[in-house]
């Protein structure tokens, strides 16, 4: 193998690395998450700290949908929410009159160990931090 082929080789097998350890790294932190969040459902069970009908906002305007779930919302804009069920929800969601009329389903996605991060400065704040927030009633 020419060196040409040597250097291509090595950088492919890198990539494939990085991919594979970021991948263990995210999944890692999914099951944290998910361990935070089966510790909150329990002990917002425990403290009597009653789901409500969750809805989802909509992206521009002052909508908010139907969504059919039940659950905690975790942030202020209500956009953030544990269900019932022990999963992770993102509510925002696009404007339409369909949705007007029948609701949203939103889908349960992996919760971050930071809420927001990548956003703007002082929008992320940690999981763990959120919940507790949210079990103490702030």
């Amino acid at each position: 193998m020419g060196t040409d082929e040597d250097w291509r080789e090595q950088r492919r097998l890198a990539i494939e690395a990085h991919d594979r350890a970021q991948r263990d790294r995210k999944a890692r932190e999914a099951e944290q998450a998910a361990a935070l969040i089966a510790r909150f459902v329990a002990d917002a069970e425990a403290r009597g700290i009653a789901p409500e009908a969750l809805t989802a906002p909509a992206h521009r305007g002052n909508v908010r949908y139907r969504t059919g779930l039940r659950g905690w919302y975790l942030d202020r804009r209500r956009s953030v929410a544990v269900g019932t069920d022990g999963l992770f929800y993102l509510l925002t969601t696009s404007n339409s009159v369909r949705s007007r009329l029948s609701g949203v389903r939103p889908e349960p996605g992996p919760a971050p160990l930071v809420v927001g991060e990548g956003g703007r400065d002082g929008d992320s704040i940690p999981l763990r931090d959120l919940l507790r927030r949210r079990l103490d009633g702030s």
